[in-house]
């Protein structure tokens, strides 16, 4: 198991993450395909050319679940019981085919379950960047963790 047990969390514990990702046309506009999502600015490179940004950005929505994803690796895979919510989503820059993200995540509450003992529920304050230390998205994320088991 690579991630954590709720007991080996403490507030304020910073995760720089490894994994390192860089976004490839392919990856929006299959991301952007599997969700009905036919956005000119996803898709359509010259209306973008008329566009502050002159160029597609990446759809948002597949921004928050790399973000997230990258994280899991380090903090929840494996002891993770359920996803509570993503809360303060926020895309402070956009993402472009080519940039490589890295994420960065913050304990930032955490509370032992009043109904099952064997659990506590974790707080992330998730933030990802692309290559040039650009803030790109950030949120937090209420999750149920496993305590580490007895024995």
């Amino acid at each position: 198991m690579a991630g954590l047990w709720f007991d080996e969390m403490t507030l304020g514990q910073v995760f720089h993450h490894p994994i390192r990702r860089t976004v490839t046309e392919a990856d929006n506009v299959l991301f952007c395909a599997m969700t009905h999502n036919p956005a000119l600015q996803y898709l359509d490179e010259e209306y973008m050319k008329g566009t502050p940004f002159g160029q597609r950005i990446v759809n948002p929505a597949f921004t928050l679940g790399l973000m997230v994803g990258i994280s899991v690796g380090d903090t929840t895979l494996g002891s993770e019981v359920a996803n509570l919510g993503w809360d303060e989503v926020r895309f402070a820059h956009p993402l472009f085919h080519g940039d490589t993200v890295h994420v960065v995540s913050e304990v930032i509450e955490l509370r032992a379950s009043r109904s099952h003992p064997d659990q506590g529920i974790v707080t992330f304050l998730h933030k990802a960047f692309n290559q040039k230390d650009e803030l790109v998205a950030a949120c937090k994320r209420c999750c149920v963790q496993m305590r580490k088991p007895a024995g």
